[in-house]
Order: C-alpha cells, then structure tokens, then sequence
C-alpha cells in the first residue's frame, strides 16, 4: 500500500527544497502555509527561525524558535539554536537558561556537553569548555551541521589559549569569541 504525503509534508518538503535553492521567501511561505496546516507543530516555526537566522534576521529568528518551544517544548533542537542564538548576540545569562533543560539530556546526547562547553566558555573557562565541547562531539550520533560549529569554534578557542589550548591572557577585544559569542561579565 502507497502512503501519499500530507499537505503538512508536502509544504515541509517543498519548503526545505527551495530553502536548498536559496530561495528564502519562497521557503518562508511554504513553512508558514505548514502552519497553518498543522498548527499545533513546532516544525515549520523551527525551519522559519533557521531561514531567518541564515538570512541575519535574529529578531525573527528568535521569535520564531520561541513560537516552535512554545509549541513543542521538548523540541530539543529548537530550544539549542534559541539558546545559541542569544548566546551569540551577547545574552550569555538568558541563552544559559534557555538550554537548562538540555542539561538533563542523557550523557551520550552531545547537546548537554555543548550548553557546558558554553557555559564555561561564558565564564573564559577555556580548557573546561574545550574539554565539554569535545566531550560532546564524541557522542553519537551527533547531528553533523552542529559539530562542524561546534569544531569551529573549538579551533577558536585553542587558537585563544595557544599551543596547548590554556587561556594565561586576557583574550583581545576584538577576538572572534567575543564578537560572535556572549559573556557573562
């Protein structure tokens, strides 16, 4: 027996297809029209924040990754990329909280080994943040988009402390960790 897509489906796939062809409004519509088909799913509000976020509108990426929380709060994923959002506009303390419920992830889910690696990263706990972050990239299976950010900015850091990755100075102002990332202080 044939099993046909949903409306729900077939707008989540179209959308994701002119997503992959770079056709952001096309894509938008697509997963605003997802829902409205399904609109108790955090789905489409989730692809809509990830549109929003690639495009460098955080204010509507933030509010659409909150709808898809607000909608599906064990949407482990969404809540990541909320807390990654505001930790990469300056808003350590908010991010930190935002992910508090990813700490109680199982040890062998690379997100709670993440939110520490952050967390420490946020207190220039550098060694502690680069001995979570490779933690979690250990896990398996871990997603492959978030490891390659993740191993980004594990070179980064190493790059902070020098050769053997432990921060003894203060690292500059202009530093790729302190504009692209929060602190607490």
């Amino acid at each position: 027996m044939e099993s046909h897509p949903t409306e729900f489906e077939r707008l989540v796939a179209e959308g994701l297809a002119a997503s992959h062809a770079d056709q952001r409004e096309v894509a938008l519509g697509l997963f605003a029209r997802a829902s409205e088909a399904e609109p108790t799913s955090g789905v489409p509000h989730f692809l809509i924040g990830s549109e929003h976020a690639s495009a460098g509108n955080f204010e509507a990426a933030e509010l659409a990754f909150a709808c898809a929380l607000l909608l599906a709060p064990d949407f482990t994923l969404a809540r990541y990329q909320l807390g990654l959002l505001q930790f990469s506009t300056r808003r350590a303390p908010l991010a930190l909280l935002t992910w508090q419920p990813l700490l109680s992830l199982p040890e062998d889910d690379a997100l709670p080994h993440f939110v520490r690696g952050f967390g420490a990263l946020a207190e220039d706990a550098f060694d502690d943040s680069l001995a979570h972050f490779r933690r979690g990239l250990a896990c398996e299976p871990a997603n492959p988009a978030l490891c390659s950010d993740v191993l980004q900015l594990v070179e980064a850091v190493e790059k902070l402390g020098g050769p053997q990755g432990s921060a003894s100075e203060e690292p500059p102002a202009d530093h790729f960790l302190l504009s692209s990332y929060g602190r607490l202080h």
